[in-house]
């Protein structure tokens, strides 16, 4: 038995020109489901840098890379389980559950393509009706202290943060002890899940900092507890390769901020320098964040905002000890870990007093492509459905 359902979609771009995508509400046919499936009404969404990367059509057009002709974004939720094959032992009809987003995993059960994105044949919850793989639901706690909206929140940059912050941190420690540091500089530029991370490294007693160049964000970073720096303050210092050789003004003034920005960093810490920098931006500040980075320092990340293509000097990096770490989303169990950690810790997301209406999308797509929202997103999807 299939169902329909109402749905936002994209469709796939021009050929020559392709142009920021547009979703545009339709319905949708959610076929039946298999044994190893589930039938689920989505609740609440939260908007992620990969939605954005959909609308963007970069690093690629989803729907053209995924050959079908509209896609059904979303993959950051919660959702009442409905119907479950009879093989899925995850989670019961009528759990309340996280969306966990791995659309197709290698052998050792990392992500390769997420759901709601780039896998292909699976939808999104940006939808009424939604089906699922029972090992891409996560229960939530019975009686949680935290909305379904906040855990919406959770589901992406937590969990990402989660499994991030467990690399990075152990490479570090690997090199020096508790002993040695017992308060490690962590610093981020990001948003959400740099938020979130620089959080989780509070609890392990890191003295956590966070920069941005908005001021409701800075307010933000504040509230959660942590130190905010104005990105502003180095308004220069934005690394762009290819004026860098043909524009001597350009690179005058980069430098001058630069060279301010690492002064600063000495500054806070006492001539120590970044232990662990979560850098979650990319080309335009890699360089200064490398150049602020201590000895056996961390470079960490999971994703890119603006610009994947970053240069090294080897040697020097060597010569460091400095350790990258990239990763992609999570394992199953890390999730899983991460809820039990947010829910017993209060290592949750704050979303704020607005949540956006079902429909509301395209107001808040455009909302999120200026700049114009806080961390944490998130709009409602269906009231309570009961079968």
């Amino acid at each position: 038995m299939s169902y329909q359902a109402e749905a936002w979609v994209i469709h796939a771009g021009s050929t020559r020109e392709p142009r920021r995508a547009q979703l545009t509400r339709t319905r949708v046919t959610v076929e039946a489901i298999q044994d190893d499936e589930v039938l689920a009404a989505p609740l609440f969404g939260c908007w992620e840098a990969n939605t954005e990367h959909a609308l963007e059509r970069r690093p690629l057009d989803v729907c053209k890379a995924r050959l079908e002709a509209e896609v059904v974004l979303g993959n950051a939720g919660v959702v009442r389980v409905l119907e479950t094959g009879r093989r899925v032992t995850q989670v019961r009809s009528g759990q309340l559950a996280m969306l966990f987003s791995s659309g197709e995993t290698d052998a050792h059960g990392y992500m390769v393509k997420a759901l709601g994105y780039d896998a292909p044949r699976q939808m999104g919850c940006m939808a009424t009706l939604m089906k699922l793989k029972g090992r891409q639901l996560i229960p939530l706690p019975e009686n949680s202290r935290y909305s379904p909206a906040q855990w919406a929140a959770f589901s992406v940059r937590h969990v990402t943060a989660w499994a991030n912050w467990r690399i990075a941190y152990g490479a570090f420690r690997l090199q020096v002890n508790e002993a040695e540091c017992p308060a490690p500089h962590v610093w981020g530029w990001g948003g959400g899940t740099t938020l979130a991370e620089l959080k989780l490294a509070q609890f392990h007693g890191c003295r956590a900092v966070m920069l941005s160049g908005t001021p409701w964000h800075l307010e933000e970073i504040r509230e959660a507890g942590l130190e905010a720096i104005d990105r502003r303050d180095f308004s220069g210092m934005r690394y762009e390769p290819e004026r860098w050789s043909k524009d001597a003004g350009y690179r005058e003034r980069y430098l001058t901020a630069e060279a301010e920005f690492v002064a600063e960093v000495s500054r806070r810490t006492g001539g120590e320098r970044v232990h662990v920098f979560l850098e979650y931006i990319g080309t335009p500040v890699y360089r200064a964040s490398l150049k602020a980075l201590a000895r056996q320092g961390v470079m960490a990340t999971a994703g890119w905002k603006a610009g994947m293509a970053v240069s090294l000097l080897r040697a020097r990096e060597c010569a460091s000890r400095h350790q990258h770490i990239h990763t992609h989303f999570a394992r199953y169990q890390e999730g899983v870990d991460a809820v039990a950690f947010g829910e017993a810790h209060g290592w949750m997301p704050d979303v704020g007093p607005r949540i956006h209406a079902f429909e509301e999308l395209p107001a808040l797509a455009e909302a999120y492509h200026t700049g114009d929202t806080n961390y944490f997103p998130c709009f409602s999807i269906n009231q309570e459905v009961k079968r």
